[in-house]
C-alpha cells in the first residue's frame, strides 16, 4: 500500500513516515503544496495525509485542485485548528477524514486503515489471531480461548502492535513511539509496567505464555511457551 504524506514540518513528516513505514505501508514524502499535488495527480497512491499549512500552495488549494483533476485518491486531512468550521471544509472539499494535531500515531494509524478499507475495499482481515487469542479489529474486542479479556484503549494498542509483528522482537524505543508518541527515555519505566500488566491479563490463567521478554531487546509475542 502507497502513501503519500504532504507535511512541511520536518519533524512531523519524518515522524509519520518513519511509523507507517514500521507499519508495513510505502510511503513517499513531500514539503509543499505544489510538489505535493503533482504527485498526487500523477502518482498511484492509495491515500494522501495532507497538511493545511504548506508553503507555495496550502492544503485547502491542494485538494480543491486534486478534486478538478478528478483524483479520486482519499485523502486525511491534517490540521492544528480544532475548529468546526476548519473540519467541515476540509469534508465539503472532499476529505475522507480529518485529524486534529497534536494527534497520537495509534490514532491516525487506525484511522488511515478504516480509510483504506472502506475507500478502496482494501481486505486486511478484521480479526487478528496468534494461537487461542483472537483481537476484533472492528469490534475492539480480545478474547482468549473464547474467554474475554478487557483492555485499556493503550493495553489495546500494544497488544495490537505486537500481534501485527508476531514473532518480532520490538525494542522498547520502537514501542515507545508507536504506542505512546514518546522518544524513549531509559529513566522510565512505563513501557515495563504496561508490559507487565498486558502480560497478566493476555497469559495469566494459560500454561502457553505468548508475550516474552528478550532480555537486553525488547519483547516479542509468538505462540505460547509452556512453563
Amino acid at each position: 500500500m502507497k502513501i503519500l504524506i504532504i507535511e512541511d514540518e520536518p519533524k512531523t513528516g519524518d515522524y509519520l513516515r518513519q511509523g507507517l513505514r514500521e507499519a508495513g505501508f510505502s510511503v513517499d514524502l513531500v514539503q509543499d503544496g505544489l510538489d505535493g499535488l503533482h504527485l498526487g495527480i500523477e502518482g498511484d497512491q492509495d491515500l494522501i495525509i495532507l497538511d493545511v499549512m504548506l508553503p507555495r500552495m496550502d492544503g485547502w488549494g491542494v485538494l480543491q485542485a486534486l478534486s478538478q483533476a478528478g483524483v479520486t485518491t482519499p485523502v486525511l486531512f491534517l490540521t492544528a485548528r480544532d475548529q468546526v468550521e476548519e473540519r467541515v471544509r476540509g469534508l465539503e472539499l472532499g476529505a475522507a477524514d480529518y485529524l486534529v494535531k497534536p494527534f497520537s500515531f495509534a490514532e491516525l494509524l487506525a484511522r488511515v486503515r478504516n480509510i483504506l478499507r472502506r475507500g478502496r475495499g482494501v481486505l486486511e482481515s478484521a480479526t487478528l489471531q496468534v494461537a487461542d487469542l483472537e483481537m476484533d479489529l472492528m469490534r475492539r474486542r480480545v478474547t482468549r480461548a473464547g474467554r474475554r479479556i478487557d483492555l485499556t484503549p493503550k493495553e489495546f494498542g500494544l497488544l495490537e502492535l505486537l500481534m501485527r509483528r508476531r514473532g518480532e522482537v520490538l525494542p522498547r524505543s520502537l514501542i515507545a513511539s508507536l504506542v505512546w508518541d514518546m522518544n524513549f527515555d531509559s529513566d522510565t519505566n512505563v513501557i515495563e509496567v504496561a508490559m507487565r500488566r498486558l502480560r497478566a491479563k493476555v497469559d495469566e490463567g494459560f500454561d502457553a505464555r505468548l508475550i516474552q521478554t528478550v532480555r537486553g531487546m525488547g519483547y516479542v509475542l509468538e505462540s505460547g511457551r509452556v512453563d
